[in-house]
């Protein structure tokens, strides 16, 4: 089944049962409405018969409260299914190529000094972080940034098993993003785990003595009054020394209930992202790691967090007059919930952080996963030994459509250096992000565009985007010296595969061929492996005077008074400028 087949299906299939549990919506409405007119009506009726009266309000409302909380279930399943349709209809647009109505563009993921990030559009815009997220969390989403831009190229036969492995796990990443989606805490995890690791108690040891023998006397006390052992004034008397006593821990358990409703939605449905993880089978090495850090001896993570989310809920209940008053001043019922939740704080604080990271993992990960998914056509790099650098058929860029996408093969051996000239509008740029591009889904373990591609692993460096510094006070010449200077102090340190697109473009024409020249030289010298795309046509020149250097040239031809671009990648140098022609073409001359 193709992926666009699978979308569909999913989202009709999902769009079926929407429709059933809408229905026993409307079903379930009307029975509480006739449960409550029939209650009504039988209290009018039978008024002064108070036997019959307190058993149909006993029996109405533990009927009622059933419907409730039957409705309130059938509620968040409307939800996640409509979660899933969501999910579903993404896919089914993205796959039409309708994808930059996406709402997460990762701006802030921008950094001016980046290794390379700016240049190959990773964030912003019409990005390809843009394109690829579906991270639900945020520290998910923050993961599938930091995974993009890190420039890591090892194990890299790892990642694509996890990969490959999460990639076909389609209606189980679904699952999971679903249920995340439905996460509306109104703090970070990060601020949740600094609370647990700042958070001081204020039950002690001797609280459960305390509850356990104020509750013994109250139940006492009620059954003396019921054999007319004792008068009501002495129960109502007791109940006024449990409001002391909880009186004097109200504050600190106002304040602990009005941190943890903040948390709350959080541990509920972390839960459940938690125990999707603990029951799924993985075999690759990486997936199985992440599991294996969810897993506890005496009981599973995802219990662990149910049981906080249970004793939340029950704290959040104080706010229900009726249960929380005769509850609070016969059993102490809310210091012996906060002593509760701060035993499991406790006991679980330090796990946390480790659970939430685990969850973020796979929240990052199905991204990749779902874009593999989506590319299946598409192929998993090879890993190459010493000699070539880059092997490719077909290249092509992932975010140009298929139909009209001009894929070009491309072979570079390691320390070469190619000189790619070509007329304006020819291809240049988008080639040389092709290729970068390339390598760092490469090195992310994800699949390439392209028939085949193999690749000896390596960090990415680049110039292409400079731009002046007005806060800095920096021309714009400055700045792409600076860049320039940062990548001969990085590539001595450590070896990258470094793309460039017309350097010092600051400075006059016959100073930037100088430049140029010994610039490029220099890179030669170090034993670098890169790619430079320039109009300079004297930088050709280099050719013959270093073995390493390679010309490649992307042409334009003028047919019939019309420019026209084949795209294609050539060796040699490009003989057709096109800066003229365009402007008498725009009548600008």
């Amino acid at each position: 089944m193709s992926p666009i087949e699978f979308y569909t299906s999913q989202k009709e299939k999902f769009q079926e049962q929407r429709s059933s549990v809408v229905n026993k919506q409307r079903l379930f409405r009307i029975i509480r409405l006739t449960v409550f007119l029939l209650i009504s009506g039988i209290v009018y009726f039978f008024w002064g018969d108070w036997i019959t009266i307190t058993l149909t309000l006993v029996l109405g409302s533990v009927l009622f409260t059933f419907l409730v909380f039957r409705s309130s279930d059938l509620g968040g399943r409307r939800k996640y299914l409509e979660s899933l349709i969501a999910i579903n209809e993404t896919e089914i647009e993205v796959l039409k190529g309708n994808w930059h109505h996406l709402p997460d563009e990762g701006d802030e993921f921008k950094l001016d000094d980046h290794a390379f990030s700016q240049d190959l559009d990773l964030f912003g815009r019409a990005s390809f972080f843009q394109y690829l997220n579906r991270a639900v969390l945020e520290r998910g989403r923050n993961k599938v940034a930091q995974r993009l831009a890190s420039n890591h190229c090892e194990d890299i036969l790892l990642k694509q098993e996890g990969i490959q492995e999460l990639g076909v796990k389609a209606e189980w990443r679904q699952d999971f993003s679903a249920h995340g989606s439905l996460v509306q805490s109104k703090i970070s995890e990060d601020a949740i785990v600094s609370w647990f690791s700042k958070y001081k108690v204020f039950t002690n040891k001797n609280t459960p003595i305390l509850v356990g023998a104020v509750s013994l006397i109250s139940i006492a006390s009620m059954v003396l009054y019921a054999f007319e052992i004792i008068p009501w004034t002495y129960i109502f008397a007791w109940f006024f020394v449990g409001v002391g006593i909880i009186g004097r821990s109200l504050k600190k358990i106002s304040q602990l209930a009005n941190h943890t409703s903040q948390v709350q939605d959080t541990f509920e449905r972390y839960h459940i992202l938690l125990e999707r993880i603990e029951t799924e089978e993985f075999k690759s090495q990486q997936l199985a790691a992440w599991q294996s850090r969810i897993h506890q001896k005496d009981k599973k993570a995802s219990e662990i967090f149910k049981e906080f989310s249970k004793l939340l809920n029950a704290l959040d209940q104080r706010n229900n007059i009726i249960v929380s008053i005769p509850a609070n001043g016969f059993f102490l019922r809310d210091l012996w919930i906060s002593h509760k939740i701060e035993k499991w704080i406790k006991e679980n604080a330090s796990k946390v952080e480790e659970w939430f990271t685990v969850i973020a993992d796979f929240d990052a990960l199905n991204s990749f996963g779902n874009y593999a998914f989506n590319h299946q056509d598409y192929v998993y790099p090879e890993i190459i030994g010493e000699g070539k650098q880059v092997e490719a058929a077909q290249l092509g860029h992932p975010l140009l459509k298929s139909e009209g996408r001009v894929d070009n093969d491309f072979t570079m051996q390691n320390k070469e250096f190619f000189i790619v000239t070509g007329a304006n509008m020819a291809g240049k740029s988008t080639f040389l992000r092709t290729v970068g591009l390339s390598i760092v889904l490469a090195n992310n373990g994800l699949p390439v565009c392209a028939k085949s591609f193999s690749y000896s692993p390596m960090k990415l460096i680049s110039s292409m985007r400079t731009t002046d510094s007005l806060s800095d006070n920096e021309s714009y010449f400055f700045s792409e010296l600076k860049r320039l200077k940062h990548i001969i102090d990085t590539i001595e340190k450590e070896e990258h595969f470094i793309i460039l697109d017309e350097i010092l473009k600051g400075t006059n024409s016959k100073d930037k061929a100088k430049g140029s020249q010994q610039f490029v030289e220099k890179l030669v010298r170090t034993g670098s492996t890169g790619i430079i795309a320039t109009h300079d046509l004297s930088l050709c020149e280099l050719e013959a005077k270093l073995d390493q250097v390679k010309n490649y040239y992307f042409d334009a031809e003028i047919v019939n008074d019309e420019l026209y671009f084949d795209y294609r990648l050539k060796t040699g140098v490009c003989q057709n400028m096109n800066a003229s022609f365009l402007l008498k073409k725009m009548g600008i001359v």
